[in-house]
């Protein structure tokens, strides 16, 4: 049987997402969550006329020219606007981001000024609106400010928060249930018996899940039977998407997909054509009366990692609303690549951005078992299926690996 394409494989992965329900928060639990609808302005800004300095209200027809005198009737601060109006021939201390006092227009900057008690000599040409941020200037209020689907920012919260808002509807983190599996795997920091490794996976890919908008669930260790297995599923019950991690292949010990069947899922694929991670699969069960998206994933690390990034990062942006495509960059090759086999090959690189067009340069032992190789890579060179041999300088597509 083929193995199926890199592509057709993500299509039908974000195929069968849909976004998860809405949930109100307050603004300091916001940074990185996704907004479930548009954001608007609540008020104006500025919400009054304001002075952008420290100086002198004035209206600018009382200074036809210079220098002219003016009688101080007041103050304004911050919080502590004029309570009345300028009369002709009347200035007001005035100091930054204090409203402006009715009918004045303009405000002259201390520096242009001369005090001399109460009476204030304007010593520069005025014009009406020198140094005032009128009303609205930044944003109006029902402006649209934030889009849906954005993923806040410190800024956006800034923004939001100058817009009136103390809490934003986002969309529900998804909730990705990681299970490990393996005879061989201990905890780490436990001392390796014979034959024993560190499970290493599920730390990585709790940190791949949370840096991309989900909640993370490790369920720890399922020993190779069918029962533990079994046990282990059952606790996935409230999980938005289940990762299974190793006993995807088909040895006799790969007993992941039966006891997922056993469990109700249905599969939508098995294997695809991509290096590393070919025996990856995709299906879905229902669970607690709620559908859940399971995706197995080789227990090799870079091969778990690498299609964390190509698979289960764009479907957790889907369910959060996002577009979730796989965003490739253009850059050249900086040294060069022999012909590729029969699957699509994710070849770990290092990425120079200060050429134009950028450089990748591919490692030269791509062995999935190095790990220190794919920590020391920043990106991925996507070599096409059947590719031929590439020089130098020939134009590729790169991957970044910001997980």
């Amino acid at each position: 049987m083929a193995l199926l394409p890199v592509a057709e494989a993500l299509k039908r992965v974000l195929a069968s997402a849909t976004p998860l329900g809405t949930e109100l928060i307050g603004l300091r639990q916001a940074l990185g969550r996704t907004l479930a609808e548009h954001i608007e302005a609540r008020v104006d800004n500025p919400p009054f006329d304001a002075s952008a300095m420290d100086g002198y209200a004035v209206r600018a027809v009382d200074v036809p020219q210079v220098p002219t005198i003016l009688t101080m009737i007041g103050e304004s601060g911050a919080g502590r606007p004029f309570s009345g109006e300028i009369a002709p021939g009347d200035t007001v201390r005035i100091f930054t981001g204090a409203p402006l006092p009715t009918r004045s227009d303009a405000v002259v900057i201390q520096e242009n000024t001369s005090a001399d008690g109460s009476r204030i000599t304007i010593q520069d040409p005025v014009k009406p609106g020198d140094n005032v941020r009128p009303t609205g200037q930044d944003f109006r209020k029902g402006q649209r400010l934030l889009e849906k689907g954005k993923r806040l920012t410190a800024r956006d919260i800034l923004l939001a928060a100058a817009a009136g808002h103390a809490t934003l509807p986002v969309v529900r983190r998804p909730i990705v249930a990681l299970l490990s599996t393996g005879d061989e795997l201990v905890e780490p920091g436990t001392e390796l018996g014979q034959g024993q490794i560190s499970a290493s996976n599920s730390f990585g890919l709790a940190a791949v899940v949370e840096a991309a908008g989900g909640e993370a669930r490790v369920l720890g260790i399922a020993r190779d039977t069918l029962q533990s297995l079994a046990a282990a599923l059952d606790q996935a019950a409230g999980a938005d998407v289940l990762v299974t991690i190793g006993g995807a292949s088909v040895g006799d010990h790969d007993l992941v997909r039966p006891a997922l069947e056993k469990a109700g899922a249905k599969l939508d694929f098995y294997k695809i054509a991509m290096r590393p991670g070919k025996p990856l699969f995709f299906g879905s069960r229902t669970i607690g009366g709620s559908r859940q998206h399971c995706l197995g994933l080789p227990g090799n690390p870079v091969s778990s990692l690498i299609c964390s990034r190509v698979f289960l990062v764009p479907l957790i942006g889907r369910l959060l609303g996002r577009e979730a495509p796989l965003e490739s960059i253009d850059a050249v090759l900086a040294e060069p690549l022999p012909a590729n086999g029969s699957r699509e090959h994710y070849m770990r690189a290092r990425l120079d951005l200060s050429t134009s067009p950028a450089r990748a340069a591919p490692f030269k032992n791509q062995d999935s078992g190095l790990i220190t190789a794919l920590q020391n890579a920043d990106c991925l060179i996507v070599v096409p299926a059947d590719a031929p041999a590439q020089a130098a300088g020939t134009p590729v597509k790169v991957l970044k690996l910001d997980i």
